[in-house]
Formats: structure tokens, C-alpha cells, sequence
């Protein structure tokens, strides 16, 4: 993979990615998920993202915090201060086995949180809803999963849509030997 994948219109030179409109972060639909994945991506490709952001979120947005902060939020300041007093690089992350993925949670301060996902239905859940998903297509079982991701705080839903919150980290920004 080349680039972020998804629908939203940007600008890369090298490492280098900028939204090129703002990105709606209200959590009310569709373009908010496309938003959430486009910077998960960017984020495990180990891209730099210079975006704007609007609307004003519908769930705590200390969900996004492992997510590059935006450099305006006309909103909410006081959220665009805390994102980025907040934000470090791999705080939040996946990883893939054979039938489980490991997520590794750091996202508040002091804490770490390790989960393995092995349950079919969790692992399955997971990685649909890498790619933004219409709450209304998934099954009963699928939503019951789509439940507990989100008790978690592993995937973001409003509007009728999914994703998932944590990156494939791809590109570290060290040499692995550095970590």
C-alpha cells in the first residue's frame, strides 16, 4: 500500500500527507468513520498528517487521542489542548496472529492495557470494521461483538457506522532497536 486508502481527497509529498478540506469529527455518520480510518492509516504508515477538523464530536474524543491532532478545532479548543497535550505515537495499536489480534491500549496516562481478541466473533468484528462499516450490516452475533469493542474503547460508532480505533503500525518512527 502506497498511500491512505479511503475517500478522503489529500495531498502527499514523501512522508507527508494534508487533508485537503476539513474533516467532519461529529461522529454523525459515514464521513466521520471514513475520517477516523483515513487517519488510523496514515498513522500506521508512518505518515505525518497536517488536517482540519469540524463539527463537534458526540463521543468523548479522548477516543482519538493516539490519532494525530488536528491543527484547528474550531469547536472545541479546549479539546484541540487536551488532544494534544495527550497525543504520543503508538499508544494505541494492533497486532495479527494466526485467528487473534493483540491491541495494545496506553491511550490514558498510567495505565496499559493488553487484550487479546481469539473470540471468533470479536477477531471477525475487529476486522471489519477496519473498513467503515453500516451498523445495520452486521448480524446479530456482529453486533453483540460490535458491544463489547466498543465497552472497550477499540472502535468508534455514531450515526450507524463503525470503525476501529487502533492501527497496524507498519512504519515506527525509531529503528525497532531504539524502543
Amino acid at each position: 500500500m502506497n498511500g491512505p486508502p479511503g475517500t478522503v481527497p489529500h495531498r502527499r509529498t514523501g512522508r507527508r500527507v494534508e487533508a485537503v478540506e476539513p474533516l467532519d469529527m461529529s461522529g454523525t455518520g459515514r464521513t466521520t468513520a471514513e475520517a477516523v480510518r483515513f487517519l488510523r492509516e496514515c498513522q500506521g504508515l508512518g505518515l505525518s498528517v497536517s488536517w482540519r477538523a469540524t463539527g463537534t464530536p458526540s463521543y468523548d474524543p479522548r477516543l482519538l487521542r493516539h490519532l494525530p491532532p488536528p491543527t484547528e478545532l474550531p469547536a472545541d479548543p479546549g479539546v484541540l489542548a487536551s488532544w494534544r497535550a495527550g497525543h504520543a505515537h503508538g499508544t494505541l495499536y494492533h497486532r495479527r496472529g494466526p485467528d487473534f489480534v493483540t491491541v495494545l491500549d496506553r491511550r490514558e496516562r498510567g495505565t496499559a492495557v493488553r487484550l487479546t481478541l481469539d473470540h471468533p466473533a470479536l477477531h471477525a468484528t475487529f476486522l471489519r470494521l477496519l473498513e467503515p462499516t453500516p451498523v445495520a450490516e452486521l448480524d446479530a452475533t456482529g453486533r453483540e461483538a460490535l458491544g463489547l469493542l466498543a465497552a472497550e474503547r477499540l472502535v468508534l460508532t455514531g450515526g450507524g457506522w463503525a470503525v476501529t480505533l487502533p492501527p497496524r503500525i507498519r512504519r515506527w518512527p525509531v529503528p525497532c532497536t531504539a524502543i
